[in-house]
């Protein structure tokens, strides 16, 4: 299970969270625990570079883009190559919307549509969609058309 997808800013401000199974109690020590892991371990690190941690038996998986660092956590199935997956698959559906790796601002003007995008990609701590043209069309609000 997908247990949380979080973007931050590069002062470890939250900008978008989506927790699934985690209690409402607990929801706080992961935004903190994440946003202190990406403050040790991002400096420097490429855009786009997955960098991979354990903690109480679950999977994290997280990077740089631009200006934001994204979070994957994933326990279960949900392993480390299943959340490089699932981030390359945020990745894309992010510079897609922004048009190009994004700044705090870009990030904060496609707010709506970058929202869209993830309820599109994972939908109730799973992996829903991960074809980049198919989410596109999706956040369209249009009903998808059949192949």
């Amino acid at each position: 299970m997908l247990l949380a997808v979080l973007f931050a800013n590069s002062e470890g401000n939250i900008l978008v969270e989506r927790f699934s199974g985690v209690p409402a109690e607990e929801r706080l020590h992961w935004r903190s625990f994440l946003v202190k892991l990406g403050a040790d371990n991002l400096k420097g690190v490429k855009n786009e570079e997955l960098l991979v941690a354990c903690h109480k038996s679950v999977y994290i998986v997280y990077t740089v883009l631009g200006d934001v660092s994204i979070y994957v956590v994933g326990k279960d199935e949900y392993d480390e190559l299943a959340l490089a997956e699932v981030i390359f698959v945020i990745i894309s559906s992010v510079k897609d919307v922004c048009g190009k790796p994004p700044t705090e601002r870009l990030f904060l003007d496609k707010y709506g549509k970058i929202c869209l995008c993830l309820d599109e990609i994972v939908w109730k701590g799973m992996l829903e969609n991960a074809d980049k043209d198919r989410i596109r069309r999706l956040t369209r609000l249009k009903p998808p058309t059949e192949f």
